[in-house]
């Protein structure tokens, strides 16, 4: 037993610097930043299946490492913000973009979206009939795909306090807060921020280099 011990701590000693640097890695990914791979489309075009996305987790709250306690406020998700929130509705972790923060009184009428009673912009490319929707100050493409039962009504409904109102970008396709409800400021984890690399699916998972390191904001 003695002997044994003896070996754990002096390998413990010699591996010391390298279990160091994997607290680090960890703590960092726990509380800094983390990265995200986006199995489905419903945020297409901004962000498409094999995209592997950069996580800002210092960008709304300062949490102890390896756990949810937050230290700090830091900001609060604005709109236009991609956000990664561990969603018990859905019981998955999402991606999606924040629509409407709280006390916005928001509604969709045939996918034309009505924030505090106001149209927002949908700005239609002529050449090429792509849809960009102007949030605010931020501009984001939007995808609409012909669907049996699309979601592209809802009542005006007020995101209550504390609470967020998300929709994906591909918005005859995404299961978001016209199906879970609005998102609890708790589960939001984080701001994406870029994409790292994206892996195409369809090709062998060959790289999309042009996609690599791109800004999603």
């Amino acid at each position: 037993m003695q002997t044994t011990f003896n070996w754990f701590l002096k390998h413990l000693k010699q591996n010391v610097g390298f279990l160091l640097a994997l607290l680090i890695l960890f703590a960092s990914r726990s509380s800094l930043a983390d990265w995200y791979l986006v199995p489905t489309g419903s945020m297409q075009p901004t962000i498409v299946e094999g995209d592997r996305i950069l996580v800002n987790k210092m960008a709304y709250n300062l949490e102890i490492p390896f756990t949810d306690i937050k230290l700090m406020e830091l900001a609060t998700p604005q709109r236009g913000d991609i956000v990664v929130f561990n969603s018990k509705a859905a019981d998955n972790r999402l991606v999606k973009r924040v629509i409407g923060v709280p006390g916005d009184r928001v509604a969709l009428l045939n996918n034309q979206l009505f924030i505090n009673d106001e149209a927002i912009e949908l700005e239609t490319d002529a050449t090429t009939g792509a849809m960009t929707e102007h949030l605010g100050h931020k501009s984001h493409k939007l995808q609409f795909i012909a669907v049996s039962q699309a979601m592209d009504n809802f009542a005006p409904v007020t995101v209550p306090a504390k609470h967020y109102l998300v929709m994906g970008d591909n918005r005859n396709n995404s299961a978001d807060s016209r199906v879970i409800g609005f998102v609890p400021e708790e589960e939001i984890q984080g701001k994406a921020i870029k994409v790292l690399v994206s892996l195409d699916p369809e090709q062998y998972y060959l790289p999309r280099f042009a996609r690599s390191f791109s800004p999603l904001i």
